[in-house]
């Protein structure tokens, strides 16, 4: 089979979307189909054996240069204006301007494909992919109407804007323009032949958040590198854990925040947070407030196994998010054997099992909960120990990139067979 692997955005050291064409790609070559990725900027590391074909962008969130104003000579096209007027409209434009740009591509090479699977771009110029004659399927990893609900709910109406002169800044207003491609999600879902989906909790959320019709919806749990694994490294005593993007609300970092400054008032401990926080963004303003700085610290673009070193040596990791779709950093630390405290939000259950064998489960967002399960289980070595084995036992049986490529590939089949069926109809 030979595949088109779309992804508008594939940076592998931030989210999980990187990761996922990384891995997913990595295990369809393995299992002797032909994967080539379409990516748009930052793009993905990919394993020898899959190609990549560059969509360039203009870029307009490279870091450092985020919302950049580019020189004329760097438009090519009415996308490239398009991409720009967006942007500076407070829009967030890529989905629907890499979609353009992809959708010219395929049409030129449409014989060189028998199947195009989509990364959660879902903008409606991707639909003219089977007018070209490819049929086409598409992953949603979780309907982005839950981050907009959550950002929403923590943003004020009006904030004084940092400087000398008085001026406002309107967070709730940009929230709904930011978010304004979820008006092409929701007509292009629904549309879409078939979908898979990492949970079953993202199953019924798509159903219900994008009315997308349930026959059309695979559910295929997502896999962990074989790389994560126990570092055979000592515990750092006090050391927690937390693998999130550190801006997002979505993610409950400050919750943990809260939880961990209430924690420094009875013991001694660090917090190590696997992101990279925007310079006077929302965490660093709330790690100042709460006066947690010198017990705090950051790590970002850590390889691989720079990551399951650093896993290995907490005694135990948070996720604290409000809500996911899968969770796989969840996933990967119960690879490392390292012991959990999680939220109830969305389909981490399902990722960790039944309540306290491989993680401690608190409701999602409840400071004193987060906080009096972390010290339960910083006091108690041997429960540690057992939900660490639990944890790596689970994700041995349950989560294999090998099985998800598998499963992936049936569900293409069957695209392809479905629409090779509907073409002969219609040529009757």
């Amino acid at each position: 089979m030979r595949v088109a692997l779309l992804s508008y955005r594939s940076k592998p050291h931030v989210g999980g979307q990187g990761i996922y064409i990384r891995r997913l790609s990595r295990e369809l070559a393995a299992l002797g189909h032909t994967v080539e990725v379409f990516s748009g900027q930052p793009y993905p590391e990919l394993d020898p054996g899959v190609a990549l074909t560059k969509v360039p962008s203009l870029d307009l969130y490279r870091p450092g240069e985020e919302f950049r104003n580019p020189h004329p000579r760097e438009f090519r096209d009415l996308i490239d204006l398009q991409e720009w007027l967006l942007m500076r409209s407070g829009a967030f434009p890529e989905p629907l301007t890499f979609s353009k740009r992809v959708v010219k591509l395929l049409q030129e090479r449409h014989d060189d494909f028998d199947v195009v699977l989509d990364n959660q771009t879902l903008a409606l110029p991707l639909l003219e992919i089977e007018d070209a004659g490819l049929p086409f399927a598409a992953v949603i990893h979780h309907p982005i109407t839950m981050d907009r609900a959550i950002e929403l709910e923590v943003a004020p109406w009006f904030r004084r804007k940092p400087g000398k002169k008085l001026t406002l800044e309107l967070p709730k207003i940009g929230v709904w323009r930011w978010y304004s491609f979820l008006r092409q999600q929701k007509r292009t879902a629904p549309q879409i032949r078939q979908v898979i989906v990492p949970s079953e909790s993202s199953a019924r959320d798509i159903v219900r958040e994008f009315g997308v019709d349930p026959k059309r919806i695979t559910p295929i749990l997502l896999g962990v590198d074989e790389r994560f694994r126990p570092s055979g490294a000592p515990r750092v005593p006090g050391r927690i854990l937390a693998m999130a993007s550190a801006d997002a609300p979505l993610k409950g970092i400050h919750v943990l925040l809260e939880a961990f400054a209430k924690l420094l008032t009875e013991r001694e401990l660090e917090l190590v947070l696997v992101t990279k926080p925007k310079e006077g963004g929302v965490t660093e303003r709330l790690i100042d407030k709460l006066g947690i700085g010198d017990h705090v610290s950051f790590a970002s673009g850590l390889t691989d196994d720079e990551l399951v070193e650093l896993m290995g040596t907490a005694e135990l990791a948070c996720v604290p998010s409000l809500y996911e779709g899968f969770s796989l950093p969840t996933a990967e630390l119960m690879a490392c054997e390292t012991p959990l405290v999680v939220s109830r939000a969305g389909a981490i259950p399902e990722v960790v099992g039944p309540d306290g064998l491989c993680a401690e489960v608190v409701e999602p967002g409840d400071v004193e909960a987060l906080k009096n399960a972390v010290v339960a289980l910083l006091d108690d070595p041997e429960r540690r120990a057992r939900m660490g084995a639990a944890g790596r036992q689970r994700v041995k049986e349950l989560f294999s990139w090998t099985a998800v490529a598998a499963k992936t590939a049936d569900v293409l089949q069957e695209v392809i067979d479905a629409y090779q069926k509907e073409n002969a109809r219609a040529d009757r």
